[in-house]
């Protein structure tokens, strides 16, 4: 795979190189200059930092993750600059560069601090890409992040290239082994705590806190029906019938997989594990349905509205809703059910850019991905029924309450909810890529 990755990354540079040198063209521009982003201390009295994110824009070319790191592209397609700052720092290391050939496509420079990298940068037109205008001005430029070169420089990251679906592809496979190590304590009956089995997560996929994605949810029961449940329980669960939903991912090269199972246990015959076990199998065909449905041309929306569709069907047929499916989801039942988006575009962010330009329709307020589905676009589909009191106080308290078996909700609420989500890559022609069940089928 070294070699394979190495050679993908080259290609994947010199791509970047031809297509920054047609925007800054088009945008009168000679060169821009990228800044990886500063240590930032965690207090002003403290010598300690928080974890360098570094701008996507600069991880775009490569991953690395050390403070004030300068990227130079120009207009000419040129090869690119790498300006590196070795300053001494006795308090923290920067995490060591993780493949070597990385650096490999670049003109690399060192230098002693910031300011001579800022008497290294071309003259003329340049451009700044900087967190904000302070992380600009340290550059020694003003107004950073000119909106037009912007939005052309995040839609170039919406096309994945080889290298990225090869560093997606890994990243889910990082994950998937901290969904099985996961599984294997919920499901061999030992009593672990929500911290317990966030902290086997990350042995598992032996990657820290501040290299996941995002914060890992991890739910036993009625927590997952807190979306982003990160507040863990330090408690073991005691409940003969519980469920757990593991939304987790991993990093690799900077690229980002986001990935989500729900599990459910309990003794045979036990009526809750009978009816929200049925709702979990129906969510699991559902989102597979979801996933196969996906094809270029197709309007991201479209397939949110059918994930709505497909959910009032379900409600009706595991007896949660009293009515047709069709007129669960035109009253807006199903919303109560199913609050958010069904997915956002990933890649080196978990939430990535270039998939919500537009506004999504008013009923679909926390949808992250309006785009029109096409070739080489990274997305998750993840569709999810919780019974959230806040949403479903005012459905039993409304005119619609007798549409509902409320002793059924009743029965399961302390489960919380499901939400099943992979990752998936579009092909120009046939069916999508699915990057999350290759490696954790289900």
């Amino acid at each position: 795979m070294h070699a394979e990755l190495a050679h993908l990354h080259r290609e994947h540079v010199a791509h970047l190189t031809r297509a920054y040198a047609d925007i800054l063209q088009r945008e009168g521009l000679d060169a821009v200059a990228i800044h990886l982003g500063s240590a930032r201390p965690k207090t002003r009295f403290d010598d300690q930092y928080w974890p360098i994110r570094p701008l996507p824009h600069f991880q775009h070319w490569l991953a690395l993750v050390e403070p004030d790191a300068v990227l130079v592209a120009f207009a000419d397609g040129r090869r690119p600059q790498l300006h590196r700052v070795r300053e001494g720092n006795f308090w923290e290391n920067p995490p060591p560069l993780e493949e070597a050939f990385l650096l490999d496509s670049f003109a690399v420079a060192e230098h002693a601090s910031l300011a001579a990298v800022v008497a290294q940068l071309p003259a003329g037109r340049v451009a700044v890409v900087a967190e904000d205008a302070a992380e600009a001005a340290r550059l020694g430029r003003a107004n950073p992040n000119p909106p037009s070169l912007m939005r052309q420089l995040d839609a170039l990251r919406v096309t994945k290239t080889p290298y990225e679906l090869a560093c997606l592809a890994e990243a889910n496979r990082v994950a998937a082994r901290g969904h099985k190590a996961v599984a294997e304590l919920f499901h061999g009956g030992a009593e672990a705590s929500e911290l317990e089995l966030h902290l086997a997560y990350l042995k598992a996929t032996a990657q820290d806190d501040p290299e996941t994605p995002y914060k890992n949810i991890v739910a036993l029961g009625r927590n997952a029906a807190t979306l982003h449940h990160v507040a863990y329980g330090r408690r073991p669960s005691t409940r003969a019938v519980e469920s757990l939903l593991l939304d987790a991912g991993a990093t690799f090269l900077g690229y980002c997989s986001d990935i989500t199972r729900t599990h459910l246990r309990g003794p045979t015959g036990a009526a809750e594990l009978s009816s929200f076990g049925a709702l979990l199998a129906g969510m699991e065909r559902l989102q597979r349905k979801l996933c196969g449905e996906a094809a270029v041309g197709l309007p991201y929306e479209r397939l949110h509205d059918c994930s709505h569709e497909e959910l009032g069907a379900l409600l009706v047929d595991v007896g949660v809703v009293k009515t047709s499916a069709e007129e669960a989801v035109a009253s807006g039942l199903t919303r109560a059910f199913y609050p958010h988006g069904l997915g956002h575009s990933v890649g080196l962010q978990c939430h990535d850019v270039g998939c919500a330009e537009l506004r999504p329709r008013a009923d679909n307020p926390f949808l992250r991905n309006t785009t029109t589905i096409a070739a080489g676009q990274c997305f998750t589909v993840e569709p999810g029924v919780y019974f959230i009191d806040m949403l479903l106080r005012p459905l039993r308290e409304g005119p619609q309450a007798g549409r509902v078996d409320w002793k059924l909700v009743d029965s399961i609420a302390d489960l919380g909810g499901v939400r099943i989500e992979d990752d998936v890559h579009v092909r120009a022609s046939g069916p999508v890529e699915n990057l999350t069940r290759a490696v954790l089928p289900t």
